[in-house]
């Protein structure tokens, strides 16, 4: 019934899309459509007109096997996909060569390919497309003549996946764009969160700094995802021609991204500690949430940061402020949470200063309280 129902909400969720909104999606697919298009096309006249193999089918399909189950993929999984998808095409027609087909045969099949695929060290996409390749072989019947189904169509599913993957290297997606697609909504969360915490600690809500935490807490799936978007699009600076260029930013966005989710495991311990703070009975204090809401404000400089670098000096005054503040309030009034909570504002705004680029000498120097 939990699959129904999820089918059901996608496809609610398709039905509320306008017709905008759904020739922007097409839109946005350009650059895979092109891809497809130029990748199964070039792989079947390469099987048919160059090389003469007749049912030519895996050279394309293999090229869209490629194309849309391999994105987001890494370099060394999109080869993987590709080696797969033909070994499994040569493993099923091998079998079928020496069993024939039918229904036990089908089985047999799999359960072999399967083996193979996983004893060669394929696995999740790969690992699929490998068995899946097997599969379809055992439906469809050569043409007759043909001398050897096994060798041509294995070649066919290499042309197929080789041409998917120049396809990629010569019209790749736009890593820096990719990669700040990640970044930003996490800095943007974080000085939320903050914002939040602020809040709660001047009204001493314990309930709202609980709160704070959890959606602390929730982002680390979002932290995961973009770390494996950083891995994806450095592969892709690196690999292809057209992105060269690209390669001293999106090293820059992936040293950003490592410090930023420092911060935000930062951000958690601070709001663990402060709901504690505030469930003992110990009110934080105006000072000390003076000093989160200074470190949210420099948090949101340093997103703007990251599209116009004369603003770094603004927004690691703002941080650097944020943990005089918290210093200031720890002297005021010493107890041992006060003392953690202010030690968590100044890792954390270290953590973001380093993603602004600030060495660690620098950095000793202006948070020298």
């Amino acid at each position: 019934m939990s699959g129904d129902h999820s089918l059901l909400r996608a496809l609610s969720l398709g039905a509320d899309l306008t017709v905008r909104q759904r020739l922007e999606k097409v839109r946005k697919r350009w650059r895979l459509m092109l891809r497809l298009g130029v990748a199964t096309s070039g792989a079947y006249a390469i099987s048919t007109l160059i090389l003469g193999h007749e049912q030519a089918f895996f050279a394309p399909v293999s090229a869209v096997i490629v194309l849309l189950a391999g994105v987001g993929l890494r370099q060394r999984l999109l080869l993987e996909l590709i080696l797969g998808v033909s070994l499994g095409v040569l493993v099923g027609e091998m079998l079928i060569l020496t069993i024939g087909r039918g229904v036990w045969q089908l089985a047999l099949i799999v359960v072999i390919t399967l083996v193979v695929a996983t004893f060669a060290g394929f696995k999740g996409v790969a690992l699929t497309q490998a068995t899946n390749s097997a599969v379809l072989l055992a439906a469809v019947v050569p043409a007759a003549g043909s001398s050897n189904p096994a060798t041509t169509r294995f070649i066919d599913a290499l042309i197929g996946g080789c041409c998917a993957l120049v396809m990629v290297v010569l019209l790749p997606r736009n890593p820096t764009r990719d990669i700040d697609l990640e970044v930003r909504p996490l800095i943007s969360d974080l000085r939320g969160i903050l914002e939040s915490l602020a809040r709660a600690m001047r009204e001493s809500d314990a309930p709202a700094a609980h709160e704070a935490l959890t959606r602390a807490r929730g982002l680390q799936d979002k932290v995961n995802t973009a770390l494996t978007t950083a891995a994806n699009v450095r592969e892709v600076a690196a690999i292809s021609p057209m992105r060269w260029r690209q390669r001293p930013e999106v090293e820059r966005y992936a040293s950003v991204l490592v410090d930023v989710d420092n911060a935000i495991r930062d951000a958690r311990v601070l709001a663990r500690r402060v709901a504690t703070m505030i469930r003992l009975g110990e009110r934080p204090g105006d000072d000390l949430a003076s000093a989160v809401e200074e470190l949210a404000r420099g948090i949101g400089v340093f997103q703007d940061h990251l599209a116009d670098p004369g603003e770094r000096a603004r927004a690691e005054n703002r941080l650097v402020e944020a943990v005089r503040l918290a210093m200031e309030a720890m002297t005021q009034e010493m107890t041992l949470n006060r003392a953690a909570v202010a030690a968590q504002i100044r890792s954390l705004a270290a953590d973001v200063l380093f993603a602004g680029g600030m060495t660690r000498d620098e950095l000793d120097v202006r948070l020298s309280f």
